[in-house]
């Protein structure tokens, strides 16, 4: 059987904003994602250009959220590997319960279309 990787992007209400599919499925997610045009555009600054979010009365610029096998980038938050302190556990807290929008999101896909649950004899 042969799998394919799919990358997608999903925003704080759990829409799809980006997907990257094709592929195989022995790819390293990091090597997908650098050779992606979400990564160009990132990189560019154009993805996300002057969007500027305020929470509380400090300005922040957008950023994006990956799993650890991710690069850390200026755009990219992911979390913290290896022995922790109690400020760095709270952060991969948080940033589990906010990458929950996408765990949801990729739970709606898999329900709507069952038939990715299953391989294909072709």
């Amino acid at each position: 059987y042969f799998s394919m990787v799919l990358q997608a992007l999903v925003d704080h209400k759990g829409r799809f904003t980006n997907i990257n599919v094709g592929w195989p499925g022995k790819v390293h997610d990091t090597h997908v994602f650098r050779n992606s045009g979400l990564f160009r555009r990132l990189q560019e600054g154009i993805y996300f250009p002057d969007q500027k979010i305020t929470v509380g009365d400090v300005e922040m610029p957008i950023v994006i959220l990956g799993d650890p096998a991710y690069p850390l980038m200026p755009w990219l938050m992911k979390p913290y590997t290896g022995a922790l302190d109690s400020e760095k556990e709270l952060l991969n807290y948080r940033l589990r319960k906010c990458r929950m929008v996408v765990e949801c999101a990729f739970g709606r896909l898999k329900g709507r279309w069952r038939s990715l649950l299953t391989h294909s004899d072709l």
